[in-house]
């Protein structure tokens, strides 16, 4: 199986039952890391229930990337365009961000649209372009990378998105890494920063990476530290610190541990 990223050979890295039912080979390329599924037979189910029952932490990701960004994209992009959130969910991050000031817009493809109606992209001029693109827990779920992220760039100069690094170990199961989420089966798509840098290569894009899970693709040239490690690090601590504030990550394995049932 050739890679999806840079068409290098792949090698099998382990197979896994993916919502408890499909019996799943995963892929590691040989060049770029990139970790793949087989072809994604299983999406359109996957897909029954668009944001994943274990994902509890949309609420609290959406407050603090909208908080933590607003003012990063109105010092770096013109405050005064046009934005579109790609894979936007039920828009609650498109309705915080125009609360903020900034024209937000809302794609997605499975998910209705709750909090931003009337600001959807199909609510806009065909050919509508934009000054930036976000997409957050959006790239791990595409089945071809490259083709969607030609959509994306079709809209837009400049993608900012999230999806967590692969860490730096070797991977013998899936129970090695929390981010591959057998339950839902919608992880298809894991990234190391290698692949991620030979993906913005192929788009003649500058690639920008906090290291962790915040990444920027742009023709702009920016200093690295727009994406600061602590920027991202502030993010994880609030939402998975296990502080007595906050029950999320328990729920989290309380919700996954009904699932495994």
């Amino acid at each position: 199986m050739k890679c999806k990223i840079c068409q290098s050979n792949t090698n099998e890295l382990f197979s896994a039952v993916l919502m408890h039912k499909y019996n799943v080979v995963y892929y590691q390329c040989s060049n770029c890391d990139f970790i793949q599924t087989e072809e994604p037979y299983w999406l359109e189910e996957a897909y029954d229930n668009p944001i994943g029952v274990a994902d509890i932490g949309m609420v609290s990701r959406n407050i603090y990337l909208a908080d933590l960004l607003a003012p990063k994209i109105k010092k770096y992009f013109s405050s005064k365009g046009k934005f579109l959130d790609y894979g936007g969910g039920y828009g609650l991050f498109v309705r915080m961000m125009r609360d903020k000031g900034l024209d937000f817009y809302r794609q997605d493809s499975y998910c209705e649209n709750l909090f931003a109606k009337s600001f959807d992209l199909k609510d806009l001029e065909p050919g509508t372009q934009f000054e930036l693109l976000t997409a957050f827990e959006v790239f791990e779920h595409l089945p071809d990378p490259i083709e969607e992220v030609n959509k994306m760039f079709e809209l837009s100069n400049d993608i900012l998105f999230s999806t967590d690094l692969q860490p730096d170990m070797a991977f013998r199961s899936i129970d090695d890494w929390w981010y591959f989420s057998p339950e839902a089966g919608q992880h298809v798509s894991l990234y190391s920063l290698n692949s991620l840098q030979h993906l913005a290569k192929k788009f003649n894009k500058n690639f920008y990476s906090d290291g962790i899970s915040l990444h920027l693709m742009t023709d702009k040239k920016l200093n690295n530290k727009v994406l600061k490690r602590s920027f991202v690090q502030k993010i994880i601590k609030k939402l998975y610190s296990g502080n007595p504030e906050s029950l999320l990550q328990k729920d989290y394995e309380k919700i996954k541990s009904s699932l495994i049932k």
